[in-house]
């Protein structure tokens, strides 16, 4: 071969890859667990109309079950959130402001959390204390039963336990929405109680 010549198979750099950046490595994750949680769920999504279905879990901090029934006769805001999800972790201040506000008026919040490891959730909930309950399903079985396809997913159901108002993913803003909702919804609730 003569001096100089290069053979066009070898390379005389190294390849450059782009770094990955912390950010990037965070959409990643989210992206695969979102996969991972989503990808083997092939019921049809539950939409306004339908009767929320019953389940029990575990509560996340081991302290016995929680069951939807146990809210019957309140305004559930039902809300599938991961520690891996971005959007989920923008909504928490959201929602703990929303069961600050409207509290007094038969209304809770119950969270599912999907994590598939429940250390990394109570980690998280360590650093970011919630102060309404949430239960721990890491099988997957909620998301199934709910046909749960976008994440953050939530469901705001009536007293009765039909969902009247569903809401996938979650952005800064969306809080005044939903405001508004619980509000129109605990309002109409309070006069078919009478």
């Amino acid at each position: 071969m003569q001096r100089g010549a290069r053979e066009p198979h070898l390379r005389t750099t190294p390849r450059r890859t782009p770094r990955m950046t912390a950010r990037s490595l965070r959409a990643r994750a989210s992206l695969i667990g979102l996969l991972l949680v989503l990808g083997a769920h092939s019921a049809v999504a539950l939409e306004a109309g339908d009767r929320a279905p019953a389940f029990a879990a575990a509560s996340l901090t081991g302290k016995g079950t929680l069951e939807l029934s146990q809210y019957r006769g309140k305004v559930v805001y039902l809300d599938f959130w991961a520690s891996w999800c971005a959007p989920c972790l923008t909504a928490i201040p959201e929602v703990k402001a929303l069961r600050d506000e409207f509290s007094a008026n038969d209304f809770q919040v119950l969270a599912v959390n999907l994590d598939q490891n429940k250390e990394k959730a109570l980690r998280f909930l360590s650093k970011t204390p919630i102060d309404y309950p949430s239960c721990s399903d890491p099988g997957g079985r909620l998301p199934d039963q709910y046909g749960l396809d976008t994440m953050p997913t939530a469901y705001l159901i009536d007293r009765e336990g039909v969902i009247r108002y569903v809401h996938r993913g979650f952005q800064r803003g969306d809080g005044d929405k939903l405001r508004r909702e619980i509000h129109a919804l605990v309002a109409q609730t309070k006069v078919g109680k009478k």
